[in-house]
This record gives structure tokens, sequence and C-alpha cells, in this order.
């Protein structure tokens, strides 16, 4: 990349060059320097409930099972036969006490230890001329879980998941523990988009701002209560560890009716008020603010919503998790589940799902409002005026650096991190300065999460 320095010294002060979005190098340092040390999420542990069980997963070109085995351990290997690298398993998930190279036949346990070699003695002389015993498909260099959700990293040496999220997990919590069973997940729903995975995140991570321009048709239709777009900036962002996201600003009410007026029922408002704590709570019915879109870097995002799902006033909620896989500079795979609380009641799942479907999913209505700026602004990048051009991102803030609307006080909002109420780009900004921290630093001279 021409000019590496300037490039991110533009991009930490929120003034970003134009063809970071369609770079062939750029993604090449992507490549090197991010995704080579950043916890990335590769599924959750409702996808594979019962030993045997297991799903295939992909980390740009680095194909991975994702196992449970019949010990109930979790486990991440990398699909490559030790012989001659024939990709272990093809299907895409499924259940099995063995794995079987289709190429020469040689068979792996679940929890990855080779235990088949077809004419092990007549081709190798037995364990003389190759040791089969503690042989394993090679595992994931640093494996780690919170809430159910499993991440991988492929630096060994990585900082434990906990303290690479930090302090997000507080907002984790809202989509992941709404009771003691977690959630359970359906899908994903997987297609390509021919834009840069960058945008998604960004988008995600905090951008309030496209509501009112880019999704006023699906407020005009009447698919949610709220008659105006432009209310989202009576919510807030926050940005806290390594994520950040926004929230609407909810009716006058306690947690009680503030978490009904979203859709959810008694049963389950019960189950939460029990595993949130009394600040998580404090959020929602004392502060008035509802978790919606977050992003956790570098490319896993969530999004929470209640739309009409009937001709009526009622509304349901829905939560997806979505994760950003980068093809290349310019496409990216979208993997997108429906997540829902396992205790909930099955009416209530049935619903929730289609009210993803509705809105977001392959089909919904905010995904193809979204996807279209999001090629556009791809295939824009890749000529040679991007180069000349500098995005302007440093909206909520003056010329001087001086923040437009202060951070909200603890009395206002009890969440950890910084929070802000109306419009800015303060979470796009800690996303991308992250970025550029990343890409600063050779892969291999030390860990640059923080």
């Amino acid at each position: 990349m021409p000019d590496q320095s300037a490039v991110l010294d533009d991009v930490r002060r929120g003034m970003i060059p134009a063809h970071i979005y369609n770079d062939a190098e750029v993604f090449a340092l992507e490549r090197e320097r991010l995704f080579s040390r950043s916890w990335l999420f590769v599924a959750h542990e409702s996808e594979i409930p019962q030993p045997g069980d297991y799903a295939v997963r992909r980390v740009l070109d680095d194909s991975f099972i994702v196992a449970r085995d019949e010990q109930g351990e979790v486990r991440v290997m990398f699909n490559m036969c030790l012989h001659r690298g024939m990709q272990v398993c093809r299907a895409e998930l499924g259940n099995a006490s063995h794995f079987r190279c289709p190429y020469h036949g040689w068979s792996y346990r679940n929890d990855g230890r080779l235990v088949g070699l077809p004419f092990h003695q007549d081709a190798y002389g037995g364990e003389a001329g190759f040791r089969r015993k503690g042989q394993t498909l090679l595992p994931a260099p640093a494996l780690d879980s919170y809430n159910g959700l499993i991440f991988i990293n492929l630096d060994a040496q990585a900082p434990p998941l906990r303290d690479y999220l930090g302090d997000f997990t507080f907002y984790l919590d809202y989509y992941t523990k709404q009771s003691e069973s977690g959630i359970e997940l359906r899908g994903p729903q997987r297609w390509r988009i021919k834009a840069n995975w960058k945008i998604g995140a960004e988008n995600f991570a905090g951008d309030m701002y496209h509501t009112p321009q880019t999704h006023t048709s699906v407020v005009e239709i009447g698919l949610f209560r709220e008659p105006k777009a432009a209310k989202r900036k009576d919510g807030a962002t926050y940005w806290a560890g390594a994520g950040g996201g926004t929230t609407y600003k909810l009716p006058p009410g306690t947690v009680d009716e503030r978490l009904a007026y979203v859709g959810y029922p008694f049963e389950m408002v019960e189950r939460m008020k029990q595993m949130w704590s009394p600040e998580q709570l404090r959020v929602v019915g004392e502060d008035g603010f509802m978790i919606s879109a977050a992003s956790v870097f570098p490319n896993l995002s969530f999004v929470h919503n209640w739309p009409r799902v009937a001709d009526s006033d009622d509304v349901l909620p829905f939560i997806s998790i979505r994760q950003w896989q980068p093809i290349s500079e310019n496409e990216t795979e979208v993997l997108s589940w429906f997540a829902v609380d396992a205790e909930a009641p099955e009416q209530f799942k049935k619903l929730s799902y289609k009210a993803y479907l509705m809105c977001f999913g392959s089909t919904g209505m905010f995904e193809q409002d979204d996807v279209e700026n999001w090629v556009s602004l791809t295939s824009t990048a890749a000529g040679s005026m991007a180069r000349r051009l500098r995005l302007n991102s440093r909206m909520g803030l003056l010329d001087d650096d001086t923040e437009v609307t202060p951070a909200l006080p603890p009395e206002q909002f009890a969440g950890p991190g910084v929070a802000r109420t109306g419009y800015s780009e303060a979470n796009q900004r800690e996303l991308l300065r992250r970025w550029a921290d990343h890409l600063e630093q050779p892969a291999g001279d030390g860990a640059v999460a923080r």
C-alpha cells in the first residue's frame, strides 16, 4: 500500500481515503495483519448441541470443522488431511463420530485424532515408518467462547477472548443471555454481495444517520410504530471494549413496561430480570435505552428490532447475528443467523423468526436498502479518482476535535464505555482506528488489540 502511514493517519483523524474500500493491497494487509490475530466468530454451541454434531466454517481461505466430540467438548480443527491435503469434511453440517478423507481413506475421530490409515503396515511399515499414535488434525491456534459464541484466533499468543471483548460483554449479554439456557440459532443464510466487508461492520456499529434516508420507506409502510425514522437521533450510540452499537429511546415506563413495549411477553421479561445485572436493567428501565444494532471488531454484527408482524399495533422483537466474511477487496459473503432465547415460547419463536425474515436475511427489506448503497460505494472506490478523495467521517466533531455533543454522564447512561445521543460517527471512527492499529503492526510483532 503506497504511503501506508499517511493513509492510516488520515483514517485516525476521520478523513477516510476512499480507496480503502476497494484496494487489493489494503486487503492483502488485512489478511496478513488483521484477520491473522483477531478473535473471529465461527459458530454457536447451539448449532452443535449433541456429541458428533459438526459445522464447517471458513476464515478467509481456511476451512475449519467445528465439532462436539464424544465427551461433549467443542473442537475446532483445520479441515485438511495430514496426508495429501484433501478436505476431510465436505458437508456443511451433520453428525459423525469419524471423518474419512475421500482421497485415500485416512480417518479421524471427531476430536481430531487419526485412527484409520489404509494399508498402514504395507505402505509404511507400520508405526516404524509412520507413527499414527498422537497424530491429529491441526487444531485452531486459539479457541474460546462467550455465552455460547465460539471464536477462534489464528494467533496462538492472542489474549483471552474475555480480555479482547472487554466491556462490550455488558452489551453482548442483552443479545445472548436472556435466560439460563442462552440462545439458539437458526441458519445461517449465506449470500454474497459485491461490497467491501468493512462497510457492513461500520454500518451496524453506529450509523443511525442513514436510517431517515435509506430506510424511510420501511417506516412509511407502517412496519414500525414509530412514525418517523428521524427519531433514531433520540437514541444513543455507545463504544466499549472491542465493539459498539446503537440504541432506541423508549417511551417512559418501568423496565417491565419498556420490555413489553418492544414485544417481550411477561415470562421472558421475568427471566431477563433474573439474568441481567442491576446496571444492565437500569440502561433499559431508568435510562430508557433499548439496544439495537452493534458490531464487534472486526467483522461480527448483531441487530435487535421489533417490527409489526400482523395488521395490528403488536410488535415482535427479533435478534440476528451476522458475519461479514471477506472474499476479496470488493466481495463479501454475508452469514446471517436468527437467534432467540432457548426458553422462549414456541409461538414467540415462530413469530420472531417471521419478523427477522421480513427485515433482514437475504430477502429482508432493510437488507435490500443497505446493500444497494454498499455495492455502489465499493464500485466507485475502485477508480483512480477515489485515491484523491478523503471521505469525511468526522460527524460529531468540530474542527478542533471538540465533540458537538458531549458523552452522557453515568447518571444518564449506566453502561460502560462512552455513550452519546444524536448523530455521530464516533463508533465508526473507533472501529477504523482499531483497523489502522492492526494494519500498522507487522505480523509477528506482538498483539495490537486494546
